[in-house]
């Protein structure tokens, strides 16, 4: 997914209008349009500001993966319209790393025990 519909999917969430947007950039409306439309290249420090009016970081801008993302809606008390991320959402080969990596510290906590364990007999 490209930047500009990675923003456009964020501005939506948020539920702010492109204009909104473009004031708070101090953009044209069609200006910022470009952008959601992969039209223009963004530089970073646009990015920065982009992430900025949206409350959130660059990286997550960047990192941003649609599936991730469910629509939280709660309109019977008119409280809130909101987005939940779902962090939960890794690859299996994600995963295997992670697992790899959570056994090789239990050995090196095992060394480092035993280690100690010597020292203190001294």
């Amino acid at each position: 997914m490209e930047i500009g519909t990675k923003v456009k999917k964020l501005r939506e969430l948020r539920n702010f209008t492109q204009e909104f947007m473009a004031a708070s950039l101090e953009m044209t409306p069609s200006g910022y349009g470009k952008i959601e439309r992969n039209e223009s290249e963004v530089s970073y420090q646009k990015l920065e500001k982009i992430a900025e009016v949206l409350g959130i970081k660059v990286e997550d801008i960047i990192s941003f993966n649609e599936s991730l993302v469910f629509n939280v809606m709660h309109n019977q008390t008119g409280i809130t319209n909101g987005y939940v991320v779902n962090h939960n959402s890794i690859s299996d080969n994600e995963k295997k790393l992670y697992e790899d990596m959570i056994n090789q510290l239990k050995e090196e906590v095992l060394t480092l025990k035993k280690i100690i364990e010597k020292l203190q007999e001294k």
